[in-house]
């Protein structure tokens, strides 16, 4: 179950029954300065919250080594981005860019397909409306934004609208593809929000070309990092996304991920490491062959649906 308060005049998402823990909305985009008002505001609210956890920026500028340094003495554990340092785009193009993403990324022009910003609005919720009910599975896994109606579509796609940008992969005049990217605070790194293709437009390779787009963004902006989200996630081995993030540039960097114990369940959890999944606890040999049986049965329930 989840459910939004406000604390130290920030938006705060609270997930979880027993153990209930707090973070940021939009915690890979928003970050802290100076957490202890957010933290002083949840210990005084009417609703209980265990555990308020949140994840350290970027460094402001790319270094020799990027991994930042702990800035707060809260307990903490180590997160990670993955994250492109940008310096310029001919840089990246030129030097860290993969051969066969850069092939790709050639490709979706050779074949039509046009790159560009765009301004939110009805023709975007609509674009994003077909890319996310073209299937019901994607990369082996039940696809979250499949059968969303456009009303939800407006409401997801419009958060951060302040501080976002929209490209859009257009062949003709039909959206085949769309990234939303969103700036922190300080400009210092984007996020890849969502980047999405159709299916049915694979041979164009349309996600290649957005990438590259994106990369030209935060160069043109003077941003210097791009970040997609997590480069590893938890025991979990490599797949095909952590694959194309690593060809088009992107690394692993560690981040303190802070946890604050609001009340004495919060310090028990996180002594006895209750905070974490319950999927970070199962073994990676026995984790890899639940994630086939997965792939295996949405195969079985959702191809059908995906072919039509």
């Amino acid at each position: 179950m989840t459910r939004f308060i406000q604390a130290g005049n920030r938006d705060i998402k609270v997930e979880g029954g027993l153990i209930r823990t707090g973070r940021l909305d939009g915690e890979n985009y928003c970050f802290l300065e100076d957490p202890e008002p957010v933290a002083q505001g949840l210990r005084s609210s009417s609703k209980r919250v265990d555990l308020f956890t949140f994840i350290q920026k970027l460094p402001d500028a790319i270094e020799t080594q990027p991994d930042s340094l702990p800035k707060y003495s809260y307990p903490m554990e180590w997160d990670n981005f993955a994250a492109l340092p940008i310096t310029s785009y001919e840089d990246w193009w030129t030097k860290t860019l993969g051969f066969k993403a850069r092939n790709k990324a050639k490709q979706a022009e050779k074949r039509g397909v046009v790159l560009k910003e765009i301004e939110y609005g009805e023709a975007v919720v609509q674009g994003i409306w077909e890319i996310y009910n073209e299937t019901p599975i994607r990369q082996g896994k039940k696809f979250p934004h499949y059968g969303m109606t456009l009303d939800q579509i407006r409401k997801y796609a419009g958060t951060f609208l302040g501080q976002s940008v929209f490209i859009g992969a257009f062949l003709e005049d039909r959206m085949i593809g769309f990234a939303k990217m969103v700036w922190n605070e300080t400009r210092t790194q984007a996020g890849l929000m969502h980047i999405l293709s159709l299916v049915s437009e694979r041979d164009k390779s349309p996600t290649n070309a957005l990438m590259a787009r994106a990369v030209q963004a935060c160069a043109d902006r003077g941003t210097p990092w791009l970040v997609y989200s997590n480069f590893s996630y938890g025991k979990k081995q490599s797949d095909s996304l952590s694959d194309f993030k690593e060809r088009n540039g992107f690394q692993k960097v560690c981040v303190p991920r802070y946890y604050v114990p609001l009340t004495p369940l919060g310090h028990i959890a996180l002594r006895f490491g209750l905070h974490r999944r319950f999927a970070d606890r199962v073994p990676e040999p026995m984790a890899g062959k639940l994630r086939h049986l997965r792939k295996v049965w949405y195969d079985r329930r959702f191809r059908p649906l995906a072919e039509s």
